[in-house]
């Protein structure tokens, strides 16, 4: 499928929301600088995305959450964020 519909925006909303809310708590007590970095960036992503999806721009709005998600995702990988997840992060349960 080639079309960014409004249901699919909403379920990666949805999805990085989660993960964000998961996160913000859970930042690695030896990292907290680098940790609230990625979050921080993650956090922009995420308003970013917003704003373009209030704008009606799909396209831009899906690209932001991707790269929000990624933040978050690199964050967990790397244990900036304790969090054993699989569904929201490519970490082991």
């Amino acid at each position: 499928m080639n079309t960014i519909t409004n249901e699919k925006l909403a379920k990666y909303f949805s999805v990085t929301g989660k993960a964000l809310e998961m996160v913000k708590d859970k930042f690695d007590a030896n990292r907290i600088k680098e940790a609230a970095d990625f979050f921080d960036m993650a956090s922009r992503y995420y308003s970013d995305a917003k704003h373009f999806s209030e704008k009606g721009d799909k396209v831009t709005a899906f690209a932001a959450l991707n790269y929000a998600h990624g933040w978050l995702d690199a964050g967990a990988r790397i244990g900036l964020f304790r969090v054993k997840d699989s569904r929201l992060f490519t970490v082991d349960d």
